[in-house]
């Protein structure tokens, strides 16, 4: 599990739970009903909140020579709608173009770019925690009050993905190269759904993989995605399409996950018969097995090796 700076306590404080109010088109952040203007990137307002960790996950703060810098965003034209809505709710001057060009991903690849060059918004976005140049593995959740599931819906939009797998089980994954993140949103989804999910990089390409299936899928998709929520049309039309499903009467329940204790491992090592230690210990003999296997292997530490509690 990533662990966290003790003395931010911000940055892992999830909040009350509690809905917010809804303030906003499902596509364009902005709506007609007057109200009190915030403050540019107030992120205890929804909209900022969700700008903020959109921002954070698929923008780019870039320093130039002098005073001169720009923070921009680049996604597929199909979601150009929601650069429109930043564009709107950006109290400075900025642009929307559109380019087509090749990529590794496709020959043509149709994107819009939005882009904000003012030093004071740039400085604004960098102090509540949008670094400049590569910030993949340095941004962290806010350490101001923040909107929190408005944040982690915005980091979800540009970094995550959800719907149905090919064995039609509904998920909501995030993909983040930033520890931070990946164990806030652990916190957070434990929160709500009762759901315990542990980080680690993939060894492939360094990054943690977060998922969510069944039922804690529908729940987090049903929370994060509250009507009239800032967010991109199509994935919130895909969070809506997850409440329908239901368990199938054939599919079993899995149990909770069941840790294992310093005197169970010795019990394992000590017993010369897998099928008896397991008996005793009232697990499977599977269970057993592998844990022996990795207890003996080095793959998890006895509890003869590990340090003394404080």
């Amino acid at each position: 599990m990533a662990g966290h700076d003790p003395d931010a306590p911000a940055l892992f404080d999830i909040g009350g739970l509690a809905p917010p109010t809804p303030t906003t088109d499902v596509s364009r952040l902005t709506d007609a009903s007057p109200r009190p203007v915030p403050a540019f990137m107030d992120l205890e307002g929804p909209r900022y909140a969700y700008m903020f960790g959109f921002l954070q996950a698929d923008g780019h703060l870039a320093s130039g020579t002098g005073h001169k810098g720009r923070l921009c965003v680049e996604i597929n034209v199909r979601d150009i709608a929601i650069l429109r809505g930043f564009q709107q709710l950006t109290p400075y001057n900025s642009s929307i173009t559109e380019r087509v060009r090749s990529t590794n991903f496709a020959a043509r690849h149709h994107s819009a770019v939005w882009t904000l060059c003012d030093r004071e918004a740039r400085a604004k976005v960098n102090d509540l925690g949008l670094p400049y140049g590569r910030k993949s593995k340095r941004i962290t959740p806010p350490r101001a009050e923040f909107s929190r599931r408005d944040y982690l819906r915005g980091i979800i939009d540009a970094d995550g993905s959800l719907g149905y797998t090919g064995q039609g089980l509904p998920f909501v994954s995030l993909t983040t190269a930033s520890a931070p993140v990946g164990a806030y949103l652990c916190r957070y989804a434990k929160a709500v759904t009762g759901t315990a999910r542990r980080i680690g990089r993939n060894a492939r390409d360094g990054v943690y993989n977060v998922v969510y299936t069944k039922e804690a899928a529908v729940q987090l998709a049903a929370h994060l995605y509250y009507p009239d929520c800032p967010s991109l049309a199509r994935k919130s039309t895909a969070a809506a399409s997850l409440a329908s499903w239901e368990r199938p009467a054939t599919m079993r329940v899995r149990p909770p996950g069941r840790r294992w204790k310093p005197w169970e491992d010795l019990t394992l090592l000590s017993s010369e018969d897998t099928t008896a230690a397991a008996a005793e210990l009232g697990r499977s003999e599977a269970s057993c097995s592998v844990r022996l296997w990795r207890l003996k292997t080095g793959q998890v530490r006895r509890h003869e090796d590990l340090p003394p509690s404080p």
